[in-house]
Formats: structure tokens, C-alpha cells, sequence
């Protein structure tokens, strides 16, 4: 658990570095030129070193249906999703191996898996995902996806009258089983958290919102949740609670420094100021709410009132794929045409420490992770910047975000221990899962959803569209 790099390239604050660093116990020991070597010794002679990334919002089950769902909204496409074939315990960790091997590599070395539950094997299905990172080695934020209402709950009523079906677990079963689940898994000295997450304001009453509250604060747990993706969901909450959901989930106290808010599309100005009162985090999915048609998150308006944001891949089949740097860069260029002032922009550098200190504050772990810096854990990632991508050499960092990299992620640590060699994922075969999973799905280009279709006429009535 000993080794140093030699001759690596940093980042510094406003150019770049060529040093040596130390690793030792899992942590970083040293960083500067000509250190002593400790342990093993790395040639990072031409390479770029950084801290992981944090994949801080997906859906890894997601995986099963990427590129099967056709252009639609969220609540519609929602229905499509739901009527594809149960998971099974097998699926569930096949996808969650294949997120871990995407995100790391794509320079992340973390990942919050907002993670969709099996019915009557809720603890299974936790267990089965925490099996595969846990083989990976990538670090593991499982936030165990939970509702208490039925599926037609999350679109507005408008003038018409909604009966919705009863969920079929009650709020208080569902609590009892993450808090099963925390005793049992949440290990965050060995690589794995788990998080109270209860899917957002348009499926789940308040009482399992305070219930997730109190469980954060008895464990000392982070918190996720997705926040205002659509239109449809800002109508909703103010038929639900007559005010914004982000006034609402502060009067109950959901909001903190270790809450963390995927999309968050749909703000006000009031918005935007608790965010930045309550020390909230802004996960940012870019690609997700394009292939949604959600809109364009107001990144810049947040960062310029002082809310901390990161970056998310979404799941895999409202994105279609976990490639975290092109996340990153879609979400730092995207807004270049949402605001005219380009001083304001986001920089290629801000860009990454975003993607890494700023997903380690959303999960509380900035003391930890996120930056190099000694006594931080050494969860690092080394590009190769003699790689076809990355050249000419300009600025690493420049091309890294704002180019089109691919394979460029020579070796990546997490804990201090190598899991990504010479381009490749060391702990686990990866052809062996590309063939199971192969095996395990079939071609799905004609699915038709009549879900989809009785949902349809009435979304389109709230939403003001045509029939």
C-alpha cells in the first residue's frame, strides 16, 4: 500500500506542476519535486494526475434499457420504463459492475447510485450492488431509491379529478427496511455509504421525507433526492403545498450540507438563495434533462449565488450511457448559450473541480476525497497525455474537458489501492461481463407502451399541449 509517482504532471492554481507523490496506508504522504521513493515506484513521466471524479447521481439498473426508450418527458417516459421486465438479483449486479467500470474509466472514482429496488428484495437488491462495487473497488454511495406513492401521483391534477392507486409498501415498512439496510451495509471506512434517498417531492408523502430526516441524523447519513427536473414537477408542488418544493423541503428540514439535489431545473431566485442558505448541493445531469427535453438547469445563476454544484451521468437509459467527462463537458459548454456574459462562464479547471471536490462536499466526504492534498485518501486518476485525444499539447486540462477523450485513463486508486492498469479495470474481467450481459438482453427496437398511451391525453392537458 506503498508507492510513489514520479514526474507527474498537477494542477496548480493558475498553471501546472511536475512533481512527486507519495502514497502510504491509503492516503497521500507527500506531494512535491524530488521526494524520496516509498514503495513501489510509478513512471508518471507524460501523464496528468488528478483527483476522481465523483459520478454523483445515476441509476445503474437503468442500464438494461439504454437506447430501448423513445423520445418522451419524464413522466411518460417514467411509464415506459416501468413496463419493461422485472429486475432479477443477477441484472442488479451486472449493472451495477458496468456502471463502475464505465465511470472509472471515465476518470470517476466514485459513484451515488440512486439505486432502483426490487420489490419484496429491497435488502437483496442493496446487497447484490454493494457486492459488485465492493468486487470493483470503486467507492460506493448506494442510495436506496424509495416512494410511497403510486406512479400516477408525480403528474399534476390540473382540473381533472385523480384517484391514485394506494403504494403497495407502506411508509413506515419502507423506513424500517433502509434503516435494516444501514446497520447492516453502510460501511464507509471499507468503500461503501449508504444514503437516505427518497426519489422527490412527486412521489413520496412528508412522512417519509421527516422519516429519512431522522434517519440521517441518527446515522449521521447523507441525503439525495431529485429536485424540480420538469415543468410538471414545479405545477405539482404547488398543488401539493401552495409554495415552491424547495421552500418546502426547507420547512421540514430535508435541506443541509450533506444534501445533495439532482437537476434542479425548475428554481426561482427564492430558490436559488436556500439553496445557498442551507448549504445544498446541485447535481447537475445535462444530458439526462436534454434527452428528456427537461430544460437547461441555471448552473451559472447557482455557482454566482454560492451554491456548491457537481455533476451526474443520470441513469442509463435517460442518458444511455455513464461516460462522466462527457457529462462534464456538455455541462460546463452547454451554458455558454444561456448567459452572454462569458467571464461567467465555466472554465475547463473549474469544470474538474467540480466534478471531484465539488461531488465530495455532496456526499460529505470533502475532508476526504476530492483534492489532492496530503493527508486526503489517495483516490486518484492518471490521464496519458501522449494519448491520440490529448494532443496536441496544449493545455491537458483544456483537452481533457473540452475535447473528445477516449481510453485515456491510464491508472486510476482508489483507498490507495489500483483498480484501473494500463487502461484496463484490474479487479474484475471485464470481457467475461460484456458476455453476460450480452447474453442476459435481446434487441428491443418496437416496444410500444399503453401505459405511455392512457398517461399521454391527460399530461398533455396539464401541460397546456394539444391533443
Amino acid at each position: 500500500m506503498k508507492f510513489t509517482i514520479q514526474n507527474v504532471l498537477t494542477v496548480t492554481d493558475d498553471a501546472y506542476a511536475t512533481v512527486d507523490v507519495q502514497i502510504a496506508d491509503g492516503k497521500i504522504a507527500a506531494i512535491g519535486p524530488n521526494l524520496d521513493v516509498i514503495g513501489t515506484v510509478i513512471d508518471g513521466t507524460h501523464q496528468l494526475l488528478l483527483p476522481g471524479f465523483i459520478n454523483a447521481h445515476t441509476h445503474s439498473s437503468e442500464m438494461w434499457q439504454r437506447g430501448a426508450i423513445r423520445p418522451l418527458p419524464l413522466e411518460l417516459w417514467l411509464a415506459a420504463l416501468y413496463e419493461f421486465s422485472q429486475l432479477d438479483l443477477e441484472k442488479v449486479y451486472l449493472s451495477a459492475l458496468g456502471t463502475a467500470v464505465e465511470t472509472l474509466l471515465s476518470g470517476g472514482t466514485s459513484v451515488v447510485d440512486h439505486l432502483v429496488l426490487i420489490p419484496g428484495q429491497e435488502y437483496e437488491t442493496i446487497a447484490a450492488a454493494t457486492r459488485a462495487y465492493t468486487e470493483v473497488g470503486i467507492r460506493a454511495f448506494i442510495a436506496p431509491l424509495i416512494q410511497d406513492e403510486s406512479l400516477t401521483a408525480g403528474i399534476p391534477s390540473g382540473e381533472a379529478q385523480q384517484n391514485h392507486e394506494p403504494y403497495f409498501r407502506s411508509t413506515a415498512a419502507t423506513l424500517e427496511i433502509i434503516e435494516a439496510v444501514v446497520q447492516e451495509l453502510h460501511r464507509p471506512d471499507e468503500g461503501v455509504s449508504i444514503l437516505v434517498a427518497p426519489t422527490g417531492i412527486q412521489l413520496c408523502s412528508d412522512a417519509l421525507f421527516t422519516g429519512c430526516i431522522e434517519l440521517s441524523d441518527r446515522y449521521n447519513l447523507s441525503r439525495h433526492s431529485h429536485l424540480l427536473e420538469t415543468r410538471a414537477q414545479e405545477k405539482l408542488a404547488q398543488e401539493k403545498y401552495g409554495c415552491s418544493a424547495v421552500e418546502h423541503l426547507k420547512r421540514i428540514g430535508y435541506l443541509s450540507d450533506r444534501t445533495s439535489l439532482a437537476h434542479c431545473v425548475w428554481l426561482s431566485e427564492a430558490d436559488i438563495d436556500i439553496l445557498a442558505e442551507t448549504q445544498s448541493t446541485v447535481v447537475h445531469n445535462p444530458l439526462s434533462n436534454l434527452r428528456l427535453g427537461s430544460g437547461i438547469a441555471p448552473i451559472l445563476k447557482y455557482q454566482q449565488a454560492g451554491v456548491n454544484v457537481t455533476f451526474g451521468c443520470d441513469g442509463a437509459s435517460s442518458n444511455d450511457s455513464q461516460d462522466l467527462l462527457e457529462a462534464i463537458k456538455i455541462g460546463s459548454i452547454l451554458h455558454n448559450v444561456t448567459d452572454l456574459d462569458y467571464q461567467q462562464w465555466i472554465t475547463p479547471r473549474q469544470a474538474v473541480e467540480m466534478a471531484s471536490l465539488g461531488g465530495a462536499k455532496g456526499i460529505n466526504f470533502a475532508d476526504k476525497i476530492g483534492s489532492l492534498e496530503v493527508g486526503k485518501q489517495a483516490d486518484l486518476v492518471l490521464y496519458d497525455l501522449t494519448h491520440l485525444s490529448l494532443l496536441p499539447r496544449t493545455d491537458p486540462i483544456g483537452l481533457l474537458v473540452l475535447g473528445r477523450p477516449s481510453n485515456v485513463v491510464n491508472s486510476a486508486w482508489v483507498n490507495g489501492k489500483q483498480i484501473v492498469a494500463n487502461g484496463k479495470v484490474t479487479t474484475i474481467n471485464v470481457d467475461d461481463l460484456r458476455q453476460q450481459i450480452f447474453h442476459q438482453s435481446q434487441w428491443d427496437t418496437q416496444r410500444q407502451s399503453q401505459t405511455v398511451d392512457q398517461l399521454a391525453a391527460h399530461y398533455r392537458s396539464v401541460m397546456g399541449l394539444s391533443q
